[in-house]
This record gives structure tokens, sequence and C-alpha cells, in this order.
């Protein structure tokens, strides 16, 4: 089974991992990063079989609005979510709009995203459990 890869595409801090990477890759999800919108479209390009994007809203460079029809551009029907704190201008052009940096939820949306593979992850985790017990 091919678990479901999210681009995550956060802003950089020096010296620091994404925390939406390690809050994703918990979940049992693929994730690969950009820093950057040019970056995040290079690596759109590059990696086809990415099934979905997790965004800073507030990604420096260009408008999460165009960034967002730049990714439907390359990749068609790709669903995106992205992320601005609350009051922070929305990104209208995103599937999924989140004004939380809740893991939780993000976590509530990407399992939607891609149900089958969650049911499967899940079922494979509980046989683990039980060999383990």
């Amino acid at each position: 089974m091919l678990r479901p890869c999210f681009l995550v595409v956060d802003r950089e801090f020096p010296g620091t991992i994404s925390t939406r990477k390690l809050v994703i890759e918990t979940a049992k999800f693929n994730v690969i990063t950009a820093y950057s919108a040019p970056e995040s479209i290079e690596t759109l390009e590059a990696f086809p079989a990415i099934h979905g994007i997790v965004l800073d809203a507030e990604i420096h460079g260009i408008s999460c609005d165009e960034l967002v029809a730049r990714f439907k551009k390359i990749k068609p029907g790709i669903a995106v979510v992205a992320i601005a704190g609350p009051g922070c201008k929305t990104c209208d052009r995103a599937d999924f709009q989140l004004e939380s940096f809740d893991p939780r939820e993000l976590l509530k949306i990407l399992r939607t995203m891609q149900p089958e593979e969650v049911k499967i992850i899940e079922e494979q985790e509980e046989e683990l459990n039980r060999r383990k017990h």
C-alpha cells in the first residue's frame, strides 16, 4: 500500500523543522516539505504523485490564491489546505481553509481527503498493536 503523500509549504525559520511536517508524519502519512513558493512549484512538478498540499496561507513572494492556481494548473484536482491565523486574509482558491493551528483539525481534514488509505493505515496499526500484546 502506498501511503498518501502531502506537500507541506511552510515558512522557513532558521534551525527548525516544520512542525506541520512532524504532525502529518506522526499520522503515518508521507511528507515532502518546501519552504518557499518557487520551491513548492518545483517540488509539485518533480513529484506528481503528491495527494494534497498543506499551505501556509501567508507564504512570502506570491499570494496564496495565485499559488493555489499554479498548483491546480500543474495538477488539476489536487486538494489544497490553506492555514492562516484567525483574522488573516483568506485563500479563496484553496479547497479547505483552516484558521487554527490545532494539529487535530489539520489531521481531520487530511483524513477526509484520503479515507480509504486512512482506513488501511489504521487497520495495519491495529494489527501491529495486537501482535505486540
